[in-house]
């Protein structure tokens, strides 16, 4: 076995792992920590005769380095060394070491608590702090506090912050390698990409080819990218002797392991990868790295309950890695596709994934561990509460908790699947139904990448019983190729994929020899697993969401006229979330599969523009109307009500207001101003706040606005006050006074506190003190009019006038109406409602 980099501190780590319990391995990459730990633990004398479990983030990863470490031994893998990924297990009896992803080191938890067997558990690539990582540490340090206090747990990274981790462990020991790693020499664009990656990308390979020797290692976001820059390097002349590789994660294995393996003499490649390359892969040859500085990764929004892939810069801890990659076998260059300046923009650390993730599926297993608080295990960085809750109300939802978060029988059903929660309980529910072959089929291609390629600037449909025929051909065909579907090129490679995956979910229920069941029911078993995400078509040929949310395809397609859909797949972008994977379901397949969770609303409402009471029946599915019609014979109290909350909402000026109906008002409300505590306040707008106990009784048996005008205002009001104070009104608020002429002058109580008696002059000569009202307390503002009753004085205090004001008066009026009556002194003259006093 040749030497390692790890090689010179495999003793202090050997001694660490015999004296603690648990133990945090710093080293670079390329350093053989990967392959060469866990055989030097192979042999301790605390592991023999118990197993070593790796966790490993990816299945190529896992593969690739239980594949190297068999050969060290000179043995197959299955033998001493072996792995557990999904859809696919090399082990035997006589495997002590086990490289597992992540999803398998959490059923392997939640089988046996204990992990009775194991002596260590391992986790490689921590700094990537995947969700099923953080989980799995979790579940380990509980797993060894509470049942295995001689279970061993080591945490190996690159770049991990080595503190806090060491910290969670009970401030485990740091092991440090060094390492050893070739120069590796950066180089940076003059000028920020402007418009479209692709071009750029193109643009550095070609440089790098020219003017550099070795195998070439591309980093780009995803799939997406790297077909696009496969096509455009396929328009330039590379050479014979030039491979382009693509490496993926949903790529056949065939494809990966050629990707990865060293080059024939006399050849060179250009591997074209995702993020999977940038740890514990090494791609053998490569010297030249071009990284586009990005990513993709899933970014889960509580707001909508959907994640969405996003394209985000790389962290430098991320280009960091990237870089090393070619200096791994020999010095090296690496290209970044970006400025030194824009380099100071980066995040140091890619946020970790249990900051943004779905947290459905770890909700789930927190629940079937037994654990309903998360804060009851220990966490680098806890769940978010908002997601948390967001994840338990949908698990609620899909009959997986109780209402307290304990877990249900269904719940721990979909738990030991293993796959998404939603898509567990749409199998679940399925089988019963004789559609479990169906529901299969549906969950394999949804843990896919889309089988439909676009073969032009248009998209594939969105419809999913279109993938569902294409598969089923696919397999009927013998993966026959080219195959296409509605003029799109089927990915066979994904097809293989999802057919192999719907058998396994086929033979883990038990119905192996089902038929799948008609296409026509993806969207009723859809609406099992995305019962948020069920929508109903709107007039402008949008879709309205459960939520509320609005939704649209992003071209007009047959799925567009359907009424009802439910959406698989769509982004939360912009104000309406764009729809990309889809079936529709029909209202009576609603009806049967949301009969509980439909809602019937009684609607009895006041209806402004015919001015009367309507009273409809309407069933709906959160913000989805599935019908409305007429509801017969509401109850005199619901139509009063609504009645009521039509005043309410038009205001209580509808109401037939007559003109001793407002003096009435007014003058209550000048007691009530005068008075507070022994008068109601009947302005308008107590009277509207206060409607159900005035004017509520009165209103059953009305309907409509006719009706309303039945009622007498004014006898409402006068309701409101005792037989003693509506005595006590006549007497201190008159509606009229007589004056001196003997006229029966009416009172204005417009407004409350100044009450305004509006009189001729002469009505009031002999008159010295003005009239008072309230007990007396309240002096009238008296209006002074001219014969022709135009206001010619307005006073409080009418004593006064006559003395001081009078004259100037008389004056001026008397030019005017010489007829009349002007005497000189008013106090002692005779008052007359004529021209001029009787004889």
């Amino acid at each position: 076995m040749r030497q390692l980099p790890i090689e010179p501190v495999l003793p202090e780590l050997l001694h660490t792992m015999r004296t603690r319990s648990n133990a945090v391995l710093i080293a670079p990459p390329g350093a053989g920590k990967t392959t060469r730990v866990p055989l030097a633990l192979l042999d301790e004398p605390w592991t023999l005769g118990r197993k070593i479990v790796m966790l490993e983030p990816r299945r190529l990863a896992a593969r690739s380095a239980a594949r190297f470490m068999a050969s060290s031994l000179g043995e197959e893998v299955g033998e001493t060394v072996g792995y557990r990924v999904r859809m696919d297990t090399r082990i035997s009896s006589r495997t002590r070491i086990e490289v597992v992803t992540e999803g398998v080191l959490t059923r392997l938890l939640q089988e046996d608590m204990s992990l009775d067997g194991t002596a260590v558990v391992i986790f490689d690539e921590f700094h990537e702090r995947s969700l099923q990582a953080d989980l799995g540490l979790s579940l380990c340090l509980q797993s060894q506090a509470v049942f295995r206090e001689d279970l061993k747990l080591l945490v190996m990274s690159a770049t991990l912050d080595a503190e806090p981790v060491a910290g969670i462990l009970g401030d485990a020991p740091i092991v440090l390698s060094e390492g050893k790693s070739y120069p590796v020499e950066t180089r940076y664009l003059n000028r920020s990409v402007e418009g479209r990656l692709e071009p750029a990308v193109v643009r550095a390979v070609l440089e790098a080819q020219r003017s550099e020797q070795g195998d070439m290692l591309v980093f780009l976001p995803g799939t997406g990218e790297i077909r696009r820059v496969e096509a455009q390097l396929a328009e330039h002349s590379l050479g014979k002797d030039v491979s382009v590789m693509p490496l993926y994660g949903n790529l056949p294995q065939a494809a990966q392991d050629l990707a990865i393996a060293p080059c024939r003499e006399g050849q060179r490649k250009i591997v074209l990868s995702t993020s999977i390359a940038e740890t514990s892969l090494t791609v053998d040859g490569v010297r030249i790295v071009i990284d586009s500085g990005y990513s993709r990764v899933p970014k889960f929004s509580p707001k909508t309950g959907m994640t969405r892939l996003e394209t985000v810069p790389v962290s430098i801890a991320s280009a960091d890695q990237r870089r090393g990659r070619a200096g791994r076998q020999m010095p090296g260059v690496c290209y970044r596709l970006w400025t030194e300046r824009d380099e100071g923009k980066l995040a140091f650390r890619s946020v970790p994934e249990i900051i943004e993730a779905d947290l459905a599926p770890l909700v789930l297993e927190l629940a079937a561990w037994g654990a309903a608080d998360p804060m009851e295990l220990q966490w680098l960085d806890p769940p978010p509460a908002a997601a948390y809750a967001q994840a338990r109300q949908l698990l609620r939802q899909l009959g997986a908790l109780q209402e307290n978060g304990t877990i249900t029988q269904h719940g721990r059903r979909m738990a030991a699947i293993g796959t998404h929660p939603r898509l567990a309980h749409m199998i679940l529910q399925a089988i019963p139904l004789k559609l479990g072959g169906l529901a299969c089929e549906l969950a394999a291609l949804l843990n896919e990448r889309d089988m439909l390629n676009a073969q032009s600037q248009q998209a594939p449909a969105a419809d999913l019983r279109l993938r569902v025929e294409a598969l089923r051909e696919a397999i009927r065909t013998k993966w026959t190729e080219p195959h296409y579907k509605e003029g799109h090129r089927v990915d066979m490679s994904v097809c293989r994929r999802a057919a192999a995956e719907a058998e396994q979910l086929k033979r883990q229920f038990g119905i192996a020899g089902e038929k799948g069941g008609d296409p026509e029911a993806c969207g009723f078993l859809l609406a099992y697993a995305f019962p948020d995400r069920i929508a109903g078509r709107k007039e402008n040929g949008r879709f309205l969401l459960r939520s509320g949310r609005g939704a649209v395809f992003a071209d007009a397609q047959p799925l567009s006229s359907e009424p009802y859909v439910v959406a698989a797949e769509l982004s939360d972008f912009g104000a309406d979330s764009r729809i990309y994977l889809a079936a529709p379901i029909q209202a009576d397949e609603l009806m049967r599969y949301a009969g509980d969770q439909i809602d019937e609303t009684k609607l009895i409402f006041w209806d402004r523009q015919s001015r009367t009471v309507r009273a409809r029946v309407r069933k709906s599915i959160g913000a989805i109307v599935l019908s409305e019609a007429a509801y017969p014979n509401p109850s005199q109290e619901e139509v009063a009500l609504a009645l009521l909350n039509g005043i309410r909402t038009e205001g209580i000026g509808m109401l037939s207001w007559t003109k001793a109906a407002r003096q009435l008002q007014q003058r209550m409300m000048f007691m009530h101003k005068l008075e507070p505590g022994n008068w109601p306040d009947v302005s308008d707008t107590h009277l509207a706040d206060e409607l159900e106990d005035w004017l509520l009784p009165h209103l059953y048996g009305l309907r409509n606005g006719e009706d309303l005008k039945r009622l007498h205002v004014a006898d409402l009001l006068e309701a409101l006050l005792p037989w003693s104070k509506r005595r006590e009104l006549e007497e201190l608020v008159p509606t009229h006074i007589v004056v001196p002429s003997g006229s029966r002058i009416p009172i204005d109580y417009g407004d409350p506190g100044a009450p305004v008696l509006a009189v001729r002059l002469q009505e009031m000569f002999g008159l010295s003190e003005t009239p008072a009202i309230g007990r007396g307390r309240v002096p009238l503002t008296v209006h002074l009019l001219s014969p022709a009753h135009r206001p010619v004085q307005v006073t409080r205090d009418l004593a006064s006038f006559w003395r001081e004001a009078y004259f100037e008066v008389k004056k001026d009026l008397k030019g005017r109406y010489p007829k009349h009556y002007w005497p000189d002194d008013p106090t002692a003259a005779i008052p007359t409602n004529r021209t001029r006093p009787r004889s």
